[in-house]
């Protein structure tokens, strides 16, 4: 019995080439961590804290953490890991009748990376555009408002929408960054696992660096601490009992920001070694994106903070979540600064990488359920990965009008996850 375990587990590490296996458990960390940590860890999740009571808001975080979203992320890897499969391959060993249940899973996963790309090439746009003489964020006396209309306005180009928010125009630049961001993604894919280790000690590693530069940056400044005790510093336990959809959106929070069940898990545990801790890694990638959230937040409120300081307002006052944060106060507040339009591009750099890693992250959850099959084990890597990143560039068009916004809350709604999770 020893003989014939031995040779099933030869066999099943045999199912991945060895490029196709993570060049080693940091590479795997950086890339499970990259795919985990998005736009929501930066303005959704801090927001939610205030929203909810403060530090009370992390009493159903850390229940859901620990009860629902790290279970759920060992099972992942841990059957990923076993089966050396995606999620259709894992669900069809259980038996072949759930093989739907992974085909679901990752055509979500498909549906939200077409729109999620071009939340990036807004991100590139505003990049770009900071370096233009329209740019609003580092004018003098520019606020929170001004700049969200702004980006709303002219970036994402919703100027033109009429009453019935019908779609009138093509945004072409936009569809052009969105091309670039396929392209980016192709390039992180195409190589295969052991490549996108390596690219990912970048894409994560450079967002890591840059958060603790924000924090340690937001901590000097005036005001800082009135942020810090809006964001943590206040424990209303009422909210738990009075406000109770805490508990949903605590929830849905670990869904989306640990990347669960779109099969990006399964199928990067099913890049390492049958041989590989899979509890041990599930926690310290669980554990790694939570605390990355967790710095997020006194980065931003620190920042938020000396901005209620300079107007002479109340930190809840300020717009401190979604498109509004990251487009409108906060390059508010860095705009303020020394060099202040540079941390605004820095800001808007650190948010292309974050959301780079949760786009490949989400397209590979595809591709290695293609790669597994009968089909296409022997395609290149290359050329699945091109005719899907073609694919989804040709769908991402649909998000490029003026009403492209609308059209992202709509499809949100289809893929039953919640649009405030992303912007």
């Amino acid at each position: 019995m020893a003989v014939e375990r031995v040779e099933t587990e030869q066999k099943l590490d045999s199912k991945r080439a060895e490029d196709d296996i993570w060049s080693s458990r940091t590479a795997f960390y950086f890339a499970a961590v990259g795919a985990a940590v998005g736009f929501g860890n930066v303005w959704r999740f801090p927001a939610l804290s205030v929203e909810y009571g403060g530090g009370a808001f992390f009493v159903p975080y850390f229940l859901a953490f620990f009860i629902i979203g790290l279970p759920i992320l060992i099972l992942e890897i841990g059957f990923g890991q076993y089966w050396q499969t995606g999620d259709v391959g894992v669900f069809g060993g259980f038996n072949p009748r759930l093989m739907g249940v992974g085909v679901a899973s990752v055509a979500c996963g498909w549906m939200l990376v077409s729109y999620y790309s071009v939340l990036i090439a807004w991100v590139i746009n505003a990049f770009f555009d900071s370096f233009g003489g329209d740019s609003p964020w580092a004018d003098e006396g520019v606020t929170g408002d001004i700049a969200i209309d702004y980006f709303t306005n002219e970036i994402i180009g919703a100027s033109t929408l009429g009453a019935d928010q019908k779609a009138t125009r093509m945004i072409w630049i936009n569809v052009a960054y969105s091309a670039l961001t396929w392209l980016t993604v192709w390039g992180c894919l195409a190589f295969g696992t052991k490549a996108t280790g390596r690219i990912a000690y970048i894409t994560m590693g450079i967002p890591i660096v840059v958060l603790l530069i924000f924090l340690i940056k937001s901590l000097t400044l005036t005001g800082a601490s009135d942020g810090i005790e809006i964001y943590i510093g206040k424990w209303d336990m009422q909210s738990l009992t009075e406000q109770g959809d805490v508990w949903s959106r605590a929830t849905t929070q670990i869904f989306f920001s640990l990347g669960i069940t779109f099969g990006i898990m399964t199928a990067f545990g099913s890049h390492c070694r049958r041989s590989e801790p899979a509890f041990l890694n599930s926690v310290v990638i669980a554990t790694a994106n939570t605390i990355f959230s967790v710095i997020s937040g006194f980065a931003v409120f620190a920042a938020l903070g000396h901005l209620a300081y300079l107007e002479g307002v109340n930190v809840e006052e300020l717009k401190y979540g979604g498109f509004s944060l990251v487009f409108g106060t906060w390059p508010v507040v860095l705009g303020t600064l020394p060099g202040g339009i540079h941390w605004v591009r820095l800001l808007f750099f650190d948010l292309f990488l974050l959301g780079l890693d949760s786009a490949f992250a989400l397209l590979e959850g595809v591709l290695t359920v293609c790669s597994d099959t009968v089909m296409f084990q022997n395609t290149p890597k290359y050329k699945i990965a091109g005719v899907f990143c073609l694919l989804t560039f040709l769908m991402s068009i649909l998000y490029c009008t003026d009403a492209g916004l609308n059209v992202s809350i709509l499809t949100a709604c289809y893929c039953l996850v919640p649009i405030e999770s992303i912007v």
